[in-house]
C-alpha cells in the first residue's frame, strides 16, 4: 500500500531545509507559501537552488511545481488574489518585499512557457523586443544581441537568412528555441523553463535537452517537467512535489536510483501520479 503523505507528514517535510550541495545558492526559499485566496497551492517550501546547475520540478498535475518556478519571477502575480508568506531570497533580499522592482526582476530572471508564445512579428523584432524596451538603440548594438541570442539557442544557422520572416511561419521546436533566444536577449541571470517540451515533437524535445545541456555553463535553470526520464537526462538536482509541499529535494541521480522517502519511491515507479 502506498505511504499517504499527512498532515503531520507535511509539517515535518515543510519545516525541514533542504541543503543538496555545497555549490554556492543562486536562490532559496524560506518556509515560502503561495496561496490563490484561501488555498495554499505551494506549503511552506525552504529549499536552495544553486548557480549554474539545473534544477528539475517533478510531480502530479496540480502538485504546486508551476507555481512554485512562476513565484521565482513572480509571474504568479499576474493571478488576482495571489498573495504569498515566507521568503524567496534573490541576491540578498526577499523579492516579495514591497520596494522591489518586478520588471527589474524579471529582467534577471528569464521565463520560457509551456507553448511557444513567439510574437507576429519578424524573427529579428521577436528577439530584440526585450533590449529594445530595456533602452537599446543602437542597430549594431542590437544586431549584435540578436546574433548572440540566436546562436545560444542553438538556432542562428537555422535562421540567420530569415531574419526579416515572420515568426509565425516556424516549427514549434524553431519557435520555442526562438523564445530562449527572446529570453537569453535580455541576459538573465536565471532562466526558468515550464514544461518547455510538452508540446514538441522528440526531435525537437532533443534540440531543447541538448541546448539545456549547453546553457547551464552560464545559467541557472530551473525546468518544471512531468516527463521524469527528462528531469533525469537534464537536471543536476531534482525536488519532487505533492500537494504543495517539497516531498524530498537532491542529487538527481541519487533522488531517482535510492529516494529517502517512501512517497517519492512510490511516484518515480508510477505507483502513483
Amino acid at each position: 500500500m502506498s505511504e499517504e503523505i499527512t498532515m503531520k507528514k507535511i509539517d515535518q517535510f515543510a519545516n525541514h531545509a533542504v541543503r543538496p550541495t555545497a555549490s554556492e545558492t543562486h536562490i532559496e526559499a524560506k518556509n515560502f507559501s503561495l496561496f490563490y485566496g484561501d488555498f495554499e497551492a505551494v506549503r511552506k517550501v525552504s529549499l536552495e537552488i544553486p548557480k549554474r546547475m539545473v534544477t528539475a520540478m517533478i510531480g502530479p498535475s496540480g502538485c504546486g511545481k508551476s507555481t512554485l518556478l512562476r513565484s521565482i519571477n513572480r509571474m504568479n502575480d499576474l493571478i488576482p488574489s495571489t498573495h504569498a508568506s515566507g521568503e524567496m531570497i534573490f541576491d540578498g533580499h526577499n523579492i516579495y518585499d514591497r520596494n522591489i522592482d518586478v520588471v527589474t526582476l524579471r529582467a534577471r530572471v528569464g521565463m520560457v512557457f509551456q507553448k511557444p508564445n513567439v510574437f507576429p512579428k519578424t524573427i529579428f523584432d521577436n528577439v530584440a523586443y526585450g533590449p529594445r524596451l530595456q533602452g537599446v538603440k543602437n542597430k549594431q548594438e542590437l544586431s549584435d544581441l540578436v546574433e548572440t541570442s540566436l546562436r545560444q539557442a542553438a538556432i542562428w544557422n537555422e535562421v540567420k537568412d530569415r531574419l526579416n520572416e515572420n515568426a509565425l511561419g516556424m516549427s514549434g521546436g524553431q519557435q520555442q528555441r526562438l523564445c530562449i533566444a527572446r529570453a537569453l536577449a535580455i541576459k538573465p541571470e536565471i532562466l526558468l523553463m515550464d514544461e518547455p517540451t510538452s508540446a514538441l515533437d522528440p526531435k525537437a524535445t532533443a534540440k531543447i535537452e541538448d541546448l539545456i545541456g549547453e546553457l547551464r555553463e552560464n545559467y541557472t535553470i530551473v525546468i518544471v517537467t512531468h516527463n521524469m526520464q527528462q528531469a533525469a537526462r537534464v537536471s543536476d538536482l531534482t525536488a519532487f512535489m505533492y500537494e504543495g509541499v517539497l516531498v524530498e529535494f537532491g542529487k538527481t541521480k541519487r533522488l531517482f536510483t535510492n529516494p529517502e522517502n517512501q512517497q517519492t519511491e512510490n511516484y518515480i515507479t508510477g505507483r502513483f501520479g
